[in-house]
């Protein structure tokens, strides 16, 4: 006999959504199938399973219960059939696949949501290769009909059928507790983009997945070098050259974590079956580095039912920039009924808009007031890669799912725009004086940057019945090399401290800054195995080791001949580690290890209740060895440094289901971000009073937050809106602020000891009928420091250190912003829809650091720098990031195997400024990261 469900466990439990209108019926019945979508079979959302070896008829009311699938049959297949157990997070599909395994059976799929037993022979014709679709499709509660009047089937098949036409929000399953659920039924702040919204919003990376999330903030640093902040917890940007400094967003490919600080991996979305993002601390499943939220890439897994072929390409053109595109494929390959593999491809051209002055430029006709050229476009770029994966099933309890990805990244240069330029500006009168234009920089260099990433990893999970293992072992190779053009401040260093002349001091300097990283980490959990249980469970272990070594080179080839033969000065470069002419080296080789204990548990109270208890128990080692030489260094070999922490963070998360429509939660959790070594201060170029107030940090503490959060999450209009809000408090320790120190031309990690941010956050979505939806996102975030840093200079007098002071907003954060989507899709005719996907979003003030907000920090002294008589003392700029807001339009056709679109981006040109970037040193350079200008682009893309 069937196992009865509860509807509002089902609600609750089976990631469902709401329990629709289902019926097994042993009559004839004419074909049905899956709701269709644009996505593809791969796009099928997995469900957590668990059906036993039963007869194949009670198998298939299991099914229909637990995936809230229609599902038809003739009386004249089931015969006296059995089912073999289906257990595991699976698709409808790979649950069916097990199901009918051996019967002689198959199943045909249509466009209304219902899913029809076949025998073998029948064609597939009717096959639609859609995904599921979790929606509201009736109220009738899940049973088994028995009977063979035709007439009454067809009565309850067209009342489905009636009642799924009513249009409805789809549910989206997500994975944040490491189980299978819709967003909705998860009780905390979260959100997800699948791929047909990826698809729609023309999302390439993950700025463009932030523009429609609120509380998610993205600063632009160019690819492969995006920084990640939520909910306005954010320290300020992470330079290249701060290798200890920790992430405070965690970054997942699937379960692997590829997290490294600054270089947030720009990963290709194509073929991503979705990216969630889950707001406020995620330490106690996720640990390290999710401090205030977690983002997870989700890629689509092999099948085994379907061959599938996607493609895709694309060209666009810059306004007044260059020209790109990209061309991507993937391929999912059943080999039997036993390995699956599953191909994914990609190659992008990145246009460039960014123009350089350069010395030794390209040829261009010279004007009055310059002697050099101009390079046209010099942010352009590559990136390509791909992803290879298999899925094994030797048992029906064991899965494998043995994975390669590769990408390279490399850009030509910066998306900087300098605004003051110690090398090129109006204000010099021992120079021509230069006018950079609104997308000019001026470099003597080439400031190349990439990036190649490699990930290999090993997904096996093995189904012990009532319990399921599961272990996650990876591997990640990463080598990271940044050219950047130090000649400015090179040039300013030398000028202040030998009076070098401009032979010397306009001396080409480019710095080389690499980064090598391993790491390994592997995860075994268990969990519980029955999705209608009241206690739901995971336990796990964490364990993680990370090589990572760092180092610079400041190649100035030419400064000790000049110095000696133009100065008459002898300064010997050369020393046991730095060659001669390289006034700045380091090698600084790290050893990270990590051992946690985590775990969750949800338990049922009632219906209506739910409580949720999670910890996390960590130990962290950092080791790493000093090795410092040059000029400008103080020379420092073979230091060796080592710090640890250890720390207990809980979560509590009480859910009350206020109704079958709202669902009100409310939490207490703790995040943590690991501490590290600073670096030593260039002691040679320091002042005394930068040496007394930057001096003496060797290292700093871990940072941690408490997240006092309440939130609602509510279905309206019948199913066709959903409207999540929630409110947060999150009071931060030990805030891990990056400042400049000073003349010492080095970067120190202070600990702020009280800093806090409030807010909230409000997402809509809504569809009126079937062509039109409507989503709505907005964030309001007030984050400041709670506490005053000062120091005491010789002369007694007491300032504030770096901007760090009670009051100051936390950086690169927006008070406000706020994202529209609005899309349209209708018949054009018989083979193809036609479709409008506009989009806009708004982003608020904010600061790139820190420091920004002290006093007097956007003024340069230009009487302390090579400009001869400048014809004014000082230039002044607001570091203030201004508020933005960027449109998007994306109008085309499609039907289930083409679609065609045009696109244009940032519609009415707007120019952003994404982050300030001013050279150490405060002297040498002053520029702002800024936004691609409006583009126009085509897309073709064909599935079969």
């Amino acid at each position: 006999m069937a196992k009865a469900f509860d509807s509002r466990r089902l609600r609750k439990r089976l990631a469902c959504g709401t329990v629709s209108v289902m019926a097994l019926s042993l009559a004839a019945a004419p074909v049905a199938s899956f709701a269709q979508t644009t996505a593809g079979r791969s796009g099928e959302y997995p469900l957590p399973f668990r059906i036993e070896a039963q007869p194949l008829a009670t198998a298939l009311l299991e099914f229909s219960a637990q995936s809230d699938i229609v599902v038809t049959v003739p009386s004249d297949l089931l015969d006296a059939k059995q089912a073999p157990p289906v257990r595991g997070n699976l698709s409808p599909s790979e649950a069916l696949d097990r199901l009918l395994a051996g019967s002689g059976l198959r199943y045909v799929r249509g466009s209304n949501g219902q899913v029809t037993i076949v025998g073998a022979a029948v064609q597939q014709g009717a096959l639609d290769r859609g995904r599921v679709r979790y929606a509201r499709a009736g109220t009738a509660r899940a049973g088994l009909r028995l009977g063979d009047d035709a007439a009454e089937q067809e009565s309850a098949t067209a009342g489905a059928t009636a009642s799924e036409e009513i249009p409805t929000i789809e549910q989206i399953v997500v994975t944040a507790r490491k189980r299978a659920e819709t967003l909705q039924s998860v009780p905390f702040s979260v959100n997800a983009l699948t791929e047909s919204a990826l698809r729609d919003r023309g999302a390439q990376n993950l700025e463009d997945v932030a523009r429609s999330i609120a509380g998610f903030t993205i600063q632009n640093l160019g690819p492969g070098q995006s920084q990640v902040a939520i909910r306005g917890v954010s320290a300020g940007q992470i330079v290249r050259d701060q290798p200890g400094v920790k992430e405070q967003v965690g970054i997942y490919l699937d379960e692997s974590p590829i997290s490294l600080s600054l270089f947030t991996p720009d990963i290709d979305l194509f073929d991503m079956n979705r990216v969630e993002v889950l707001r406020g601390p995620q330490g106690t499943l996720f640990g390290s580095g999710s401090l205030s939220g977690t983002v997870r890439y989700i890629t689509n897994k092999p099948n085994f039912e379907d061959y599938e072929v996607i493609a895709e390409a694309s060209g666009n053109v810059i306004d007044h920039g260059d020209v790109g595109g990209d061309i991507r494929a993937a391929f999912n390959i059943p080999l039997s009924d036993k390995v699956a593999l599953r191909a994914v491809g990609y190659a992008t051209r990145f246009g460039g808009f960014i123009n350089a002055v350069q010395p030794q430029g390209r040829s261009r006709k010279p004007g009055p007031d310059f002697r050099g050229g101009l390079a046209k476009d010099v942010n352009s770029g590559t990136r390509f890669g791909g992803r290879l994966s298999l899925e094994l099933r030797p048992t029906p309890e064991l899965t494998i799912r043995p994975r390669v990805i590769y990408q390279n990244v490399e850009i030509d240069g910066f998306n900087r725009v300098d605004i003051f330029n110690i090398l090129a500006n109006p204000f010099t009168t021992t120079r021509p004086p230069v006018t950079l234009g609104k997308r000019d920089q001026f470099t003597q260099l080439e400031e190349k940057f990439t990036d190649e990433f490699v990930l290999a990893d090993v997904e096996l999970e093995y189904d012990f019945g009532p319990v399921l293992f599961k272990s996650i072992s990876s591997y990640t190779d990463r080598e990271i090399l940044q050219v950047r053009d130090a000649t400015q401040l090179t040039g300013s260093i030398t000028f202040q401290v030998f009076g070098a002349p401009e032979a010397i001091f306009a001396l080409d300097a480019p710095l080389f800054d690499a980064t090598a990283v391993s790491m390994f980490t592997e995860e075994a959990r268990i969990s519980s195995n029955d999705p209608a249980a009241r206690f739901q469970w995971v336990l796990g272990i964490f364990y993680s080791t990370i090589d990572r070594r760092y180092g610079q080179s400041l190649d100035v080839f030419g400064f000790e001949d000049l110095m000696s033969g133009l100065l008459g000065i002898n300064i010997p470069t050369a020393g046991p580690l730095a060659p001669k002419d390289v006034l700045f080296f380091s090698d600084i080789p790290y050893d990270f290890d990590q051992f946690a204990v985590f775990g969750e548990g949800t338990y049922n109270v009632t219906d209506r209740l739910d409580l949720t208890y999670g910890f996390r128990w960590y130990d962290f080692t950092e080791k790493r060895i000093l090795n410092f030489d040059g000029i400008f260094a103080d020379q420092t070999i073979g230091q060796r440094g080592r710090t640890t922490s250890s720390g207990f963070s809980p979560r509590v998360i009480v859910s009350f289901q206020a109704d079958d429509d709202v669902e009100l939660n409310a939490q207490v959790s703790k995040g943590f971000r690991l501490g590290g070594i600073n670096d030593p201060l260039n002691v040679p170029l320091c002042s005394p009073q930068d040496l007394i107030t930057f001096g003496n940090r060797p290292s700093f503490k871990d940072e941690e937050l408490w997240n006092y959060e309440v939130g609602a999450k509510s279905e309206l209009m019948g199913g066709r809106a959903t409207l999540n809000i929630a409110a947060f408090w999150e009071q931060i320790n030990n805030l891990q602020a990056t400042l400049d120190a000073g003349t010492c031309s080095s970067r120190i990690i202070f600990n702020v000891p009280d800093a806090r941010s409030i807010g909230t956050e409000i997402e809509f979505n809504v569809q009126p009928n079937e062509n039109w939806n409507l989503s709505l996102s907005a964030s309001y975030t007030d984050a400041e420091l709670r506490s005053t840093i000062t120091s005491t200079d010789l002369s007694g007098n007491t300032s504030v250190v770096g901007g760090i002071q009670k009051g100051n907003r936390l950086p690169t954060v927006p008070r406000f912003q706020g994202a529209a989507v609005v899309s349209y899709e209708a018949p054009m005719n018989n083979e193809f829809n036609g479709f409008a996907v506009a989009s806009v979003q708004f982003v608020g003030s904010r600061f790139t650091q820190i420091g920004d907000q002290a006093p007097g920090f956007g003024t340069v002294d230009l009487t302390r720098i090579p400009l001869g008589a400048p014809n004014r003392s000082t230039f002044v700029f607001d570091p203030k990031l201004d508020s933005y807001a960027i449109g998007n339009l994306r109008f085309g056709a499609r039907n289930d195997r083409w679609e065609v679109s045009m696109w244009i981006n940032n519609i009415w040109d707007e120019r952003a400024k994404l982050a300030l970037d001013r050279e150490r040193g405060t002297l040498a350079r002053v520029g702002f990261l800024t936004n691609q200008p409006r583009t126009f682009g085509v897309t073709v893309r064909a599935q079969y």
